[in-house]
């Protein structure tokens, strides 16, 4: 069973996190993971597009991958669909990060279990910039 962290200990994650890769970020406005990287920019967190068929995303390069990420990543927010979660965890495991999140709407059991055993901090059916405003 998928078990997020409290609403308390996600402020604590969110005031202590500064970048953010963004897994699916897309260059069209009209998107939400566009609308939804772009507010959490505007709140100070610097955020990495991760997505191998756009050049960049508000004013950043993109990168194709979690593993071409330069440095250490506080939280790698994921907007793709539930069924790619277990590759994207395997991935995750291989770079500098510390929480694991998945979107509102996207969650995988074997991607959570993958992450829980190896001590991750994992967040899935959750919007980081619905949690941040309540949590401000």
């Amino acid at each position: 069973m998928i078990e997020n962290p409290t609403r308390e200990e996600i402020g604590q994650i969110l005031k202590q996190s500064k970048r953010i890769a963004v897994v699916g970020l897309s260059d069209n406005p009209e998107r939400t993971s566009h609308s939804v990287s772009k507010a959490m920019q505007d709140q100070g967190y610097e955020i990495i597009p991760v997505n191998p068929v756009i050049d960049s995303a508000l004013g950043v390069k993109a990168v194709a991958s979690l593993e071409e990420i330069e440095g250490p990543v506080d939280i790698v927010n994921i907007f793709r669909r539930s069924e790619f979660l277990p590759d994207l965890a395997r991935e995750f495991d291989k770079i500098d990060a510390k929480i694991f999140w998945a979107q509102l709407g996207v969650m995988n059991e074997e991607a959570y279990s993958f992450l829980k055993e190896r001590g991750y901090t994992v967040i899935m059916d959750r919007c980081i910039k619905v949690e941040h405003a309540l949590t401000k």
